[in-house]
Order: structure tokens, then sequence, then C-alpha cells
């Protein structure tokens, strides 16, 4: 395999052409191409809890739940992401490669991708008109952020410990945190 850098220039028609053929993810930020980091065990397992517990609850529903390979179209031609799990209860959503009109966005954060995560990634999320909650959840210790569109098109803040419960109003679903953790090692 030929090692590539961590960014290359090119077009959108190139990107969606080209990044399916490849082994590893690459987001697309305004003509730059951007390696995907991997993650931790415990990124993963907190990613893969979240989208069993959410494709479980909506097996009967008109929703889709996707996990790190689907990505979402945020600037059609300028922003590619790859959420860690998505979803889209849209029948308009139908593209094989993409989401373009998710209802819930959730990212487990890293060391590496918070920043981007809490910063660029969630201001360019909340110009979805579908968008209702996007979930921030911690991976070094328990903890979780719900951003949830008010009435007034305001995002409003919730924050969840070990000890609580979570309600998803996107998806009608409440969530246990400790179920979110099942099987995540914390250090000491």
């Amino acid at each position: 395999m030929v090692a590539l850098p961590d960014r290359l220039s090119m077009s959108v028609e190139e990107y969606l052409a080209w990044e399916p053929t490849q082994e590893e993810r690459y987001e697309y930020w305004d003509g730059e191409v951007v390696a995907m980091s991997g993650g931790t065990r415990n990124h993963n397992r907190i990613a893969f809890n979240f989208s069993k517990l959410l494709d479980d609850a909506l097996v009967d529903r008109p929703c889709e739940v996707y996990i790190a390979d689907v990505k979402v179209q945020v600037e059609p031609g300028q922003k590619y992401f790859y959420p860690d799990v998505v979803v889209t209860c849209d029948d308009h959503d139908d593209d094989p490669q993409l989401v373009q009109f998710p209802s819930l966005i959730i990212e487990v954060l890293s060391p590496s991708t918070e920043a981007a995560d809490r910063g660029l990634k969630f201001a360019k999320y909340r110009q979805f008109s579908t968008l209702q909650e996007y979930v921030l959840v911690q991976v070094e210790q328990p903890g979780v952020e719900i951003f949830r569109r008010n009435q007034q098109g305001q995002w409003v803040l919730y924050e969840y410990g070990l000890g609580d419960s979570l309600q998803l109003e996107s998806v009608n679903l409440e969530i246990a945190i400790a179920d979110l953790y099942r099987q995540v090692q914390f250090s000491e």
C-alpha cells in the first residue's frame, strides 16, 4: 500500500470518485482531502453501543442508523464529514454513498478530534434544517452533551453523567448513559 500524505488537494468530483476506492476514510474540507485518524477501542465500543441501541429501537420506524463509514454531505461541493453515528429519517435520503438529511449526529470525542467536533463541524452541522440533535460523547470519562434545537431555532445544551438517562427527542428514545459505556474501560 502506498502511503498518502495527511492532506491532499482535489476537486469535489475527484474526491467523490476517488474516496470510495480507498481503504482508509477521508473527509473533504473545501478542496482538501483530510485523512481520518484511527480510534481507540473505547471510542469504537462507545460508537458501536450507541449505534446498536439506536438501531434496535428504530427497527420498526422509517429511520436509518449509520456508523463511521457513511459520510454526511454538509455543504455540496465543499464539505463531506464522517460522523461516528448518523441517523436519517428523511425518505429523500436515497444516495448510496452519503446522508444529506440527518436528524441526529453523534460524535465520540477524542483528544485529536474534539476541537473540530465542537467547533467547525458543529458550526457546519447546525446549517442542516433537518438536524434536531447533536451529541458529543466523552471517551476519557463518562459524560454526554446533547445540543438540541428548540422551537425558536436556538441550540440548547443538556449534560448527562453516568447515572443519568438521556432523552433523544429527534427519535423519541431514552437511553441510559451506563448502556453507552458498556464494556468501556476507563483509566484510573
